[in-house]
C-alpha cells in the first residue's frame, strides 16, 4: 500500500448523521442491484397483495421502464406516502422476525426505488378511490386521485438516474432481459396458481408476450406439474419423479429428473424455501449429494424443489436479497432431501429419460423423399411370426457377424403377449446390443453398461450390510491442520469410520489417522483430509470418501461385467432383462448415461412413412 492510512484523512473525522435521500440510496445498492432485482421486489409485493394476476411490463432491459400491474387488494390514500417511507409495511408488526409468512418484511423496497429511480405508484383498495404518488430521486410529491378499477399499479422509469454511476455496472439489454425473465420464471413456479404474463415494450406501442402463463388448477401437485411443464418445458414434465417426503416438521415437495435427464450446468436447478426462491449452498449440496452416485462430475441434476417449514425454523433475514436461508437444523434439511430423492430415484426403478428415444429416432430419420404413393396395413402378428419363420434360415450366412435368439413359432407368439416392461429380447447385434420385443415397441439394450450397473449396486448392497473393512496404519499419520479444520473433521468422524476413515485428536491442531480404507490401497492421508475440508468448505457437507470408495467399486464393477464382444444366448440376455427391472437405477450406468434406449412402434412405422 502506498498510503499507511487510505481511507482516513490528515484531520480528526468526523461522525455525521445521513439524510434520508442517501440513505435510501445506499439501502438501494443492498436491495435493487439491477433491473430484474427491482422486478423481483416489485412482483413478490404483488403476490403478498394476494394478486391472482400479475403483468410485468419492462423497456430496455427494464433501464428506462418497469411497470408491474396486479389485481391485488391496494392500498388506501391515506397510506400511500407511508408506503414510500423506510421500514414501514402492512406485513409485520415488528413483534416476531421470526414468525414471517411473506415474501417481503423490510418495508426497504419501495423507497430505495424511489431514492434511484422515477416511481409512481397507482393503487385503489375496496372501499375507496383510487390515488397516485410520485417520487423522484428521494422527493416524493403529494397524493392525487388516479383513475383505476383495483389493485395496484408500479412504474418505475430511469433506474438508477440519480445514481448514474451505478448505470455504468449494468449489462447489456439483452442480458438484462434475460435476467427479468428468470426472476418472473422463479416466481411463476412458486406460484402456480397465479397468471403471469411479462411483456417487452421497448420502441413504444403495446410490445410482445416474451413470457406468459395461465392460473393452473387442481391440486398442488397437478398445477405445479403443469406449470413446470409451461415454465421448464414438456420434456422437464415428463422425465420428472414427483417428491412428497416429510420430517420432523420440514416437508419436502416438487420434482426432481431422471439422472439421464442431466444438464451440462446447474442452470436447472430451482430451490424454494416456505415459498421462497433462493440460492442457497446447502440445499444445492444437498441436491448434488442425492445424485452423486448416478451422474458423472460434469453432469448436473433438473430439480424444483419447495422445502416449507414453520416460519420460525428458518431465518430469511440473512441476506439483503433474502436470497440466503439459514436453518435452525441444517442437517434435517439437508437429510430429507437426500434421502426423499434418493429414495423417488429407487422406485423409478430402471425407468430412463424419454429424450433417449428422441434423441435415437432424430438420429435415425431418413432423408426426405417424395410424396408416399402407397400406404401398407401393419401386418397381423401370425404374418410376423410365419415371415419369421421363413427368413430365419436365410440368416444363418449373417452368424459371424451378429447373433440371434433361436426361437420356435409357438413360443414366439407366447412371449410376444406377456407384458415385461423391457420385453423379451430377439436377437443380439454386434455382439454388443441386445434387441428385445416389448408389447408396444423395441428396447435397445448396451450389455456392458446394464451389466455393470447391476454388479455395482450389488457391491453397494453388500458394502452397505457389511461395512468398509479397514486397514489400520502400523505407524498413524500425524496431519497438521488448523485448529478450525481440525474441529469440522472431528465432528465427522463417526461418519468417516463407517467408511474405513479412523481420526481421532492428537493434541493442538492436528489430527492422528489410525485407518484408512482398505479397498483404497495406499492412501495419502493428508491430501485426502484436505480434499474433505475443501468439499466442506465448498457445500457443506462432504462425499468425497464415499465417492472414493464407491468409484474403486464401479471400477470393479466395470471389469466384472458381461464385456462388449460376447455374444450372450437368449436364456441369458432374457435372464439380464429380467434382473435390470427388478434393480433399481439400473436404467443408467455409472456415469449417468442410459443404459437402454426404447422406440415406441408409432415412432418407428412413422420413420417408414407407415402413418
Amino acid at each position: 500500500m502506498s498510503q499507511p492510512n487510505p481511507n482516513i484523512s490528515d484531520t480528526q473525522p468526523i461522525i455525521r448523521q445521513l439524510d434520508d435521500s442517501a440513505i435510501n440510496r445506499i439501502a438501494a445498492g443492498e436491495v435493487v442491484e439491477r433491473p430484474a432485482s427491482a422486478v423481483k421486489e416489485l412482483v413478490e409485493n404483488a403476490v403478498d397483495a394476494g394478486a391472482k394476476r400479475i403483468t410485468i411490463e419492462y423497456a430496455d432491459g427494464g433501464k428506462t421502464l418497469i411497470r408491474v400491474t396486479d389485481d391485488g387488494c391496494g392500498i388506501a390514500p391515506d397510506d400511500l406516502p407511508l408506503a414510500l417511507s423506510r421500514h414501514a409495511t402492512s406485513k409485520i408488526d415488528g413483534s416476531d422476525l421470526l414468525n414471517i409468512h411473506t415474501f417481503g418484511f423490510r418495508g426497504e423496497a419501495l423507497p430505495s426505488l424511489g431514492a434511484v429511480g422515477r416511481l409512481t405508484i397507482t393503487s385503489r383498495a375496496a372501499g375507496h378511490e383510487g390515488a397516485e404518488i410520485t417520487v423522484n430521486g428521494g422527493h416524493t410529491g403529494a397524493v392525487k386521485p388516479a383513475a383505476l378499477n383495483g389493485g395496484t399499479v408500479v412504474t418505475l422509469r430511469d433506474l438508477f438516474y440519480a445514481t448514474p454511476a451505478r448505470l455504468k455496472f449494468l449489462r447489456t439489454d439483452r442480458a438484462e432481459a434475460q435476467a427479468i425473465g428468470d426472476v418472473i420464471k422463479r416466481l411463476a413456479m412458486a406460484d402456480p396458481f397465479v397468471s403471469f404474463t411479462l411483456r417487452d415494450v421497448s420502441g413504444g406501442g403495446e410490445g410482445r408476450n416474451v413470457f406468459r402463463v395461465g392460473a393452473e388448477q387442481g391440486d398442488l401437485f397437478d398445477a405445479l406439474h403443469g406449470r413446470l411443464a409451461q415454465v421448464l418445458g414438456r420434456e422437464f414434465a415428463d422425465n420428472a419423479l414427483q417428491i412428497d417426503a416429510e420430517r420432523e416438521g420440514l416437508h419436502l415437495t416438487g420434482f426432481a429428473a431422471l439422472p439421464t435427464y442431466s444438464r451440462g450446468s446447474a442452470v436447472a436447478q430451482y430451490l424454494f424455501v416456505n415459498g421462497r426462491p433462493v440460492r442457497d449452498k446447502l440445499l444445492v449440496g444437498a441436491l448434488r449429494g442425492a445424485y452423486f452416485d448416478f451422474l458423472s462430475r460434469d453432469r448436473h441434476p433438473a430439480a424444483a424443489l419447495f422445502l416449507d417449514c414453520d416460519p420460525t425454523l428458518v431465518d430469511v433475514n440473512v441476506h439483503p436479497a433474502k436470497s440466503e436461508v439459514r436453518f435452525r437444523d441444517p442437517g434435517l434439511a439437508r437429510g430429507l432431501i437426500v434421502s426423499a430423492l434418493r429414495h423417488a430415484l429407487a422406485n423409478a426403478g430402471h425407468r430412463a429419460s424419454t429424450t433417449v428415444a428422441g434423441a435415437t429416432l432424430g438420429a435415425m430419420t431418413p432423408e426426405p423423399t417424395g410424396a408416399r404413393v402407397y400406404q401398407m396395413d401393419r401386418p397381423s402378428l401370425g404374418a410376423r411370426t410365419a415371415a419369421f419363420e421363413a427368413q430365419a434360415p436365410g440368416f444363418a450366412e449373417t452368424a459371424g457377424v451378429w447373433g440371434r435368439v433361436e426361437t420356435p413359432a409357438e413360443e414366439v407368439v407366447q412371449t410376444a403377449d406377456e407384458d415385461f416392461p423391457l420385453g423379451t429380447a430377439r436377437g443380439q447385434v454386434h455382439e454388443n446390443y441386445i434387441i428385445a420385443q416389448t408389447a408396444n415397441g423395441m428396447v435397445i439394450v448396451d450389455q456392458h453398461a446394464a451389466h455393470e450397473r447391476l454388479v455395482y449396486e450389488k457391491l453397494k448392497n453388500q458394502m452397505a450390510a457389511n461395512g468398509v473393512a479397514a486397514q489400520a496404519l502400523l505407524i498413524p499419520e500425524i496431519v497438521e491442520l488448523s485448529a478450525g479444520d481440525c474441529e469440522r473433521l472431528l465432528d465427522l468422524s463417526v461418519e468417516m469410520y463407517r467408511f474405513g476413515l479412523g481420526i481421532e485428536a492428537f493434541g493442538g491442531s492436528a489430527i492422528a489417522v489410525r485407518e484408512t480404507p482398505a479397498i483404497l490401497g495406499e492412501v495419502n492421508a493428508r491430501a485426502l483430509l484436505l480434499d474433505i475440508l475443501d468439499e466442506l468448505a465448498d457445500q457443506n457437507d462432504s462425499n468425497l470418501l464415499q465417492a472414493k470408495i464407491e468409484a474403486i467399486l464401479s471400477r470393479i464393477a466395470c471389469h466384472g461385467s458381461i464385456r462388449s464382444g460376447r455374444r450372450m444366448r437368449g436364456e441369458e440376455m432374457n435372464a439380464l432383462l429380467r434382473e435390470m427391472e427388478a434393480t433399481p437405477h439400473s436404467g443408467q450406468c455409472n456415469h449417468g448415461r442410459p443404459t437402454y434406449v426404447e422406440l415406441k412402434l408409432a415412432d418407428i412405422e412413422r420413420l417408414f412413412g407407415r402413418t
